[in-house]
């Protein structure tokens, strides 16, 4: 139905302008009205006589509500009276509810007294909108009372809604069931709930100065879905102004960071363990093949380079400058840059908002977007991007080509980055570090790299988003395409406030995130490691073709370990047909068991591998393979590695390409096995059930969400 904006607009000015930020409960149901969101029947009484006249028109028994700017709470203030069922008990609960009122609040203004018609039984559920400080206008859905109240039963999205997100949160709530209909119950009308959820979204992003939408609680049952009670507020300012910039704009920039022809150094120095050296000598020593401009007044040459007195003496272009001169030095350096016309400045320096110098920052903001310079930290180690032989940082250099970015909020994650990219032999496209983020960020990040073809998977550490929107419109378009892993710091309160304190930055809620986060598509990873291991398997691993996941092991207690970690993972176990099942019962042993998992006991031969694996990549009904190694002297680990990567090898070379990952349990040499098959595209780990399954599950959580997967 086409919603009446003209009607709402109108109301919102009035509210506006008599200074009030709370809407009446008559002006809630204009509102709800306009917008078709379903109330029942009720109207305004000022004294008892119109109560009980009101009542009798709409029918007993009815609801009692007061109508106060000034009470927004209304059940606290004494002022809700329920199942009034005749005209006297309304009378009543007329004079008690105004009593109740002026009791809680002498000053409250008192417009009346709302009379509403008493719905029938049904589940109670809570529909609502807020603006979040990363996100913006968000919608949530729960059901009422217990269940959202201590159990935090909630679940949140982006406004606006589609229909098929809209239907998404119904199924996103621990207790979904209980709206398909349990114990004989009937099951709710999903349309109508889905129906409220779309028009309460469209009308918090028709209406920016909206900040809250309050529907509490909703009644609903199988035949439709009635808010009985509707709060609305306005926001108190004007919503924070975040710069904007088109995917052009963004793209030309980040172009000229990550494949710069020239790059100067501003404080570069020869003294050896100065900031400025070791970017010079990581930029040098890198191969970065462009032209390098060491800038300081004191020196002539720098690094057997030629040294510029100021940025503005360097002859020709400069893509990148990158800063290494202490916090108080930036400003006047950075108008220079800005005279320049230098599109892009590295910001190494610290001492600015993560120390609380937020005057500090502000200035070095407004210096850059005046030049139209864009900013990556400050408060950062620098950046790495491989293609370009480029290590501008100060940190250790890396220079092993990959296709995996990463990109890190914390300099000391960042070096564990690096750190795991060495020891794993994983190669990178890229590192970046963004620290404050005064500028430059995630959202920048993954539109470049989306279109990066050096880049095939992307892994992010953010204690916070500045631009939540930006980041999930870029994270929706790139995980089309690839994926994107995302390490969310500060998911507990005591994390959050760590975060806060670490770089500045405001640590949303972390129910909001995880949802929000899902709804973009992103991968999210528990911990680090785990981030970091997704970022290595993802891009070795092929996209499934189908659900169906099949374990093959050597050890019935790892077949268990591994089908607890696939349901922890969200993966599906294949109900195995009678003649797959005899297939490969042709091949173990008459006390192995068929079935999945298919235990081919610890005692077989390779042979018994090779056949059991090969019927698994062969069958077009198999999708996904996971595989349990125990390590015995009758197929010891390098042996059974070396046979695993020549199976999966040859039915690539075929054209069938599954996902296979494999758990080795054994003495120190399933370590070696497990990096032989790593290199040879099947993700394994030593010790461990639950990484392989993990990073499989990653996978299909990413072609889920991009919609690779057949139905």
């Amino acid at each position: 139905m086409a919603h009446d904006r003209d009607s709402v607009r109108a109301l919102l000015d009035k509210v506006r302008a008599s200074g009030r930020t709370a809407l009446t409960a008559p002006e809630g149901k204009e509102i709800c009205d306009a917008y078709g969101i379903t109330i029942p029947a009720e109207a305004l009484a000022t004294s008892a006589d119109e109560a009980v006249s009101s009542a009798e028109e709409m029918g007993f028994p009815v609801v009692l509500k007061i109508v106060s700017p000034d009470i927004l709470h209304k059940t606290e203030a004494g002022g809700v009276l329920v199942g009034l069922g005749s005209a006297e008990v309304v009378r009543a609960g007329y004079d008690q509810i105004i009593a109740n009122a002026k009791a809680y609040s002498a000053d409250a203004q008192i417009i009346g007294v709302q009379v509403q018609q008493m719905l029938p039984p049904g589940q109670e559920v809570i529909i609502g909108a807020t603006t979040d400080p990363t996100f913006g206008k968000i919608v949530a859905f729960g059901l009422g009372g217990v269940l959202v109240e201590v159990l935090k039963d909630v679940t949140f999205r982006l406004a606006p809604l589609d229909a098929g997100e809209a239907a998404s949160m119904l199924d996103s709530i621990a207790a979904a069931e209980v709206l398909k209909g349990v114990r004989g119950a009937d099951p709710v009308d999903r349309d109508a709930l889905a129906g409220l959820l779309q028009r309460v979204s469209e009308l918090v992003d028709d209406f920016p100065e909206i900040s809250e939408v309050d529907l509490n609680p909703v009644f609903a049952s199988a035949s439709g879905a009635v808010a009985a009670d509707v709060r609305i507020l306005l926001a108190e300012g004007q919503p924070r102004e975040v710069p904007k910039y088109t995917t052009e704009e963004i793209l030309s920039v980040m172009e000229r960071v990550m494949k710069p022809r020239s790059v100067a150094v501003i404080g570069a120095s020869n003294e050896t363990g100065k900031i400025g050296n070791s970017v010079m000598r990581n930029l040098v020593d890198g191969g970065f093949a462009g032209e390098i401009y060491p800038v300081n007044p004191k020196a002539d040459s720098i690094c057997d380079r030629k040294a510029y007195r100021s940025i503005g003496d360097i002859p020709g272009e400069v893509d990148v400058a990158v800063f290494t001169i202490p916090a108080k030095f930036v400003p006047g350096a950075l108008e220079e840059v800005g005279t320049k016309g230098v599109p892009a400045a590295i910001l190494i320096p610290s001492g600015f908002a993560e120390t609380g110098n937020v005057e500090a920052q502000d200035e070095i903001v407004a210096i850059a977007r005046k030049h139209g310079v864009r900013l990556l930290g400050p408060n950062i180690y620098g950046y790495y991007y491989t293609p370009s032989s480029l290590c501008a940082t100060f940190c250790t250099p890396y220079d092993v080509q990959g296709s995996v970015a990463l990109t890190s909020q914390s300099g000391g994650i960042g070096m564990a980055i690096l750190g795991y990219s060495r020891t794993t032999k994983m190669g990178v496209s890229a590192i970046v570090g963004f620290g404050n983020k005064s500028d430059l960020d995630e959202d920048d990040a993954l539109v470049f790299f989306g279109q990066d073809d050096n880049t095939q998977c992307i892994a992010m550490h953010l204690e916070d988003l500045k631009d939540g929107r930006a980041f999930v419109a870029a994270a929706r378009e790139v995980s089309k395409k690839k994926p994107v892993v995302v390490l969310k710091a500060g998911r507990t309160a005591l994390g959050a406030r760590a975060a806060s304190s670490h770089t500045g930055a405001l640590a949303g809620d972390d129910k909001v995130y995880d949802d929000i986060l899902r709804q973009a598509g992103v991968i999210r990873a528990p911990g680090l490691n785990d981030m970091l291991e997704y970022a290595r398997a993802l891009p070795v691993l092929p996209t499934p073709q189908g659900e169906n996941v099949v374990i093959i092991t050597a050890a019935g207690g790892s077949g268990v370990l591994l089908s607890d970690a696939c349901a922890d993972n969200g993966l599906t176990l294949m109900d195995i047909p009678a003649d797959l099942d005899a297939a490969f019962r042709e091949h173990i042993p008459p006390f192995g068991a068929a079935g999945n998992p298919v235990d081919i006991t610890g005692g077989e031969p390779p042979a018994t591998f090779e056949a059991t694996i090969r019927l698994g990549l062969d069958d077009p009904r198999i999708h996904s393979l996971i595989l349990g190694y125990w390590h015995t002297i009758v197929t010891p680990p390098m042996v059974f590695a070396e046979l695993v990567g020549r199976v999966v090898g040859e039915a690539r070379a075929r054209g069938i390409d599954k996902p296979v990952v494999a758990s080795l349990a054994g003495d120190t040499e399933v370590e070696q096995a497990s990096e032989y098959l790593f290199e040879h595209g099947v993700p394994a780990y030593p010790y461990t059930t639950e990484k392989p399954v993990a990073v499989l599950g990653a996978k299909y959580r990413w072609a889920r969400n991009a919609g690779l997967i057949p139905d």
